[in-house]
């Protein structure tokens, strides 16, 4: 039989999903995979029943419904400070994981080079590779998890042809600050290189932390892909919109290749999710009241317990360190914790390109009895996973 291709080689399946899996097997409480517990607001909820009896279940626009993409441009026009032309500016996409591939596809080239910050999320380094592109990775250096300007500025002479930015970032909660972003935006000028942005967590942010949209920066509009989606500002994981946001130039060659990648987002949840993109600015200052809320109960759970732990600044991700137990390998903890302790977490060392087995990622986007009961469980961690010899 002829051999595979070779470029699935160098990667897994995507460990978060598998940790989800891992999860259902034991019982544990999923604390892996980044979804919600509790329901959409309830406006989505009820446009979305009516739906059902109106005409909108055959395909859509392909690079999006024209009410959807008006309403998005509008919204997103409001934050990044610019007009946006739902027409020509706007791909909407199966999900920000679409986004991100036709973002990566549609600037890069095989062979071509792409800076990815460590840690990251786990699809960057299987998207660069999907393309044919390499990675050249930065380290995000704890506690703040910030880079140092000479390293990023050695890979940026290794001409790269993009640089990913996810911002808020997952899995470290690292928001970036305005000095941090501008010394990007002027390595990024400087070299002629395309910036990638992933900012699904632009609404999850944390005092006295501000989002700034990269796009936004002097100069970087012409050379930005903003890549998002409504997955986690609405509590709609399921239902895989997203979207990118760039030049007219650069969104019609990600146009086509969103066309052959997927055809399109799905009409009805387009129509449906027109609602939340009309929601006012209370909608999103209570959406970060309320992870702030979640974030305080967990990180004061977790100090209550003794367990070491980052402090994100957006995002919804918790890094717990795993030394005191000794193992050589996070994801056997994992299993462990999922199997003994009933939580469900996922491996560090699936985010770092460093050699990094003594961190798991926690995530707290769940109802508050929920992280009570894997803060319950997490009581008896010591008890349950002995040390390593």
């Amino acid at each position: 039989m002829p051999e595979l291709s070779k470029r699935t080689a160098p990667f897994t399946d995507s460990v978060i999903r598998r940790m989800t899996r891992v999860s259902l097997q034991y019982g544990a409480v999923n604390l892996s995979q980044g979804f919600p517990d509790f329901d959409p607001p309830r406006a989505l909820l009820d446009r979305l029943a009516e739906t059902a009896n109106e005409n909108v279940h055959q395909y859509s626009i392909t690079w999006g419904a024209q009410n959807f993409r008006e309403a998005l441009a509008e919204k997103q026009s409001r934050l990044m400070g610019r007009t946006v032309d739902p027409n020509s500016e706007v791909v909407v996409t199966c999900g920000s994981t679409e986004a991100m591939m036709a973002a990566m596809l549609t600037v890069a080239d095989p062979g071509d080079k792409v800076i990815v910050f460590s840690p990251f999320y786990e699809n960057y380094g299987a998207d660069t590779i999907l393309s044919g592109a390499e990675p050249i990775y930065v380290p995000l250096y704890p506690p703040d998890f910030r880079f140092h300007p000479d390293e990023l500025e050695a890979a940026f002479r290794q001409h790269p042809k993009a640089l990913i930015l996810c911002n808020p970032s997952n899995p470290c909660g690292k928001v970036f600050t305005l000095e941090e972003l501008s010394l990007i935006a002027d390595m990024a000028e400087r070299y002629d290189v395309f910036v990638i942005t992933d900012e699904v967590y632009e609404h999850i942010v944390y005092e006295p932390n501000r989002h700034v949209y990269f796009a936004s920066l002097k100069g970087m509009w012409e050379r930005t892909v903003s890549c998002s989606s409504l997955s986690k500002t609405y509590s709609i994981t399921g239902w895989r919109l997203g979207y990118i946001i760039a030049p007219a130039h650069i969104a019609d060659a990600a146009k086509k290749v969103h066309d052959f990648l997927t055809v399109g987002a799905a009409a009805p949840l387009q129509e449906a999710a027109v609602t939340g993109l009309r929601f006012g600015d209370d909608y999103y200052k209570k959406l970060q009241n309320t992870y702030t809320e979640k974030r305080n109960l967990f990180l004061r759970g977790l100090d209550d317990l003794g367990l070491v732990h980052t402090e994100p600044q957006g995002a919804y991700y918790v890094l717990l360190d795993i030394s005191e137990f000794g193992y050589e390998s996070d994801l056997a903890f994992c299993e462990d914790l999922a199997r003994e302790v009933g939580v469900g977490a996922v491996p560090g060392s699936s985010f770092f390109r460093e050699p990094v087995n003594h961190l798991i990622r926690l995530h707290f986007a769940k109802k508050n009895e929920t992280l009570f009961e894997a803060l319950n469980r997490l009581a008896d961690l010591r008890k349950k996973i002995k040390p390593q010899k």
